[in-house]
């Protein structure tokens, strides 16, 4: 076993050209009802308060603020004043837009570039994205749904318990954080922070965190929902069913403090989602000597396919897919008095509000809400 997250422990200098080391201010970002933004005069100036710690895990985490989050929005809003640009977003993803955007893209490219290795791009890129995010959608966003304040679904959203011998990993890719129809967030509304842990791709603190408890756990009490053919991948009945049978070792086994079951999701597009499963495999070797154990479905597509387009019809969605295991394990004999077909009924039900709450959004703007056929597409 290892005892140091090797993969992930950040000891390099990310700025060796110091290309964002600049000072700043800034005004405040105005958004019109279509979700661009135009500046303005004002004594508000929300993009320049930092990133507290209240308000970052006002988004879903339990870690602290990440340390590489805070330096590029500090160095973000440096490059400001230099440029004599100011920020604004817009667009999906609260992506820059305008001369800055122009601007922050050569820095940033030049800043990659002189990156040593390929752990230290992936660190940066996924930092990156965060900060970019974190500052596009403050003031228009609700924090719990990630929907527009306008489109707000919280309200019509019901809490559930997850089992307590059972807890979700969001893995989720920064280009899924905070987008507002991704459905891998529905967990953390549906079932709380007691019970999902948002871990993001690449960023240091949120894996280790993860690893942590993983090796905490051990192995067997590790899975990874993911359609994967290798032949460490099984089905919920072949994983669960042949375990412990009798009333009195499911008792011992639902009441033993190190007996939780720790089941991964990877949120994030199915082009992306092949290296974070690759990156998880990789770090289970580093810590088990051996492939992390995968777990695959027997059900189908969600009601987000009517909405949002996938490979091909047997790929579902993040909270579909969680939904479907709950469901699975609900035919499990020992799991049958822990109610989990009630707790995926609560995903499911979730899920049909975020539907509606898009369709209406698109509706409203004027928007298609006929499913497009792509080769590629969203896997949460």
């Amino acid at each position: 076993m290892v005892s140091t997250l090797r993969a992930f422990a950040p000891t390099f200098n990310r700025y060796p050209s110091r290309a964002f080391s600049i000072k700043t201010q800034m005004d405040s970002i105005t958004r019109n009802p279509d979700g661009y933004t135009s500046t303005s005069a004002s004594t508000s100036k929300p993009t320049e308060t930092p990133i507290t710690l209240q308000e970052w895990q006002g988004w879903g985490s339990t870690s602290p603020v990440p340390t590489m989050v805070t330096e590029i929005i500090d160095e973000l809003k440096v490059l400001e004043k230099t440029v004599d640009a100011q920020m604004s977003f817009g667009g999906n993803g609260g992506k820059l837009q305008g001369y800055f955007k122009t601007q922050e893209d050569k820095k940033h490219r030049a800043t990659y570039q002189a990156l040593g290795s390929s752990e230290q791009k992936l660190q940066f890129f996924s930092a990156r994205q965060i900060a970019c995010r974190l500052l596009g959608s403050r003031d228009y966003l609700c924090q719990k749904c990630w929907l527009p304040f306008e489109d707000c679904m919280c309200s019509r959203v019901k809490h559930c318990s997850l089992w307590d011998r059972a807890r979700f990993w969001l893995y989720m890719h920064p280009k899924d954080f905070l987008r507002q129809n991704n459905t891998g967030k529905l967990l953390l509304q549906v079932f709380g922070k007691e019970a999902t842990t948002l871990s993001l791709y690449g960023i240091s603190e949120h894996e280790e965190i993860m690893w942590n408890a993983f090796k905490s756990a051990g192995r067997s009490k590790v899975c990874c929902l993911y359609p994967n053919k290798n032949a460490t991948s099984k089905g919920v009945q072949e994983a669960f069913g042949s375990e412990l049978s009798t009333k009195q070792e499911n008792t011992q086994q639902m009441t033993d403090g190190d007996g939780i079951l720790n089941f991964i999701l990877i949120d994030g597009t199915w082009s992306n989602s092949a290296a974070m499963f690759n990156r998880l495999k990789e770090q289970a070797i580093l810590v088990w000597g051996e492939d992390i154990p995968c777990i695959s479905l027997s059900t189908g597509s969600s009601a987000m396919h009517k909405l949002r387009p996938q490979p091909s019809w047997d790929r579902t969605c993040t909270a579909a897919a969680a939904a479907s295991l709950l469901f699975e394990l609900q035919l499990v004999p020992k799991f049958s008095s822990v109610e989990f077909e009630k707790q995926g009924e609560a995903l499911e039900d979730a899920l049909e509000v975020l539907l509606e709450a898009l369709t209406a959004r698109r509706i409203r703007m004027g928007r298609s809400i006929t499913r497009k056929v792509r080769h590629a597409s969203s896997f949460c």
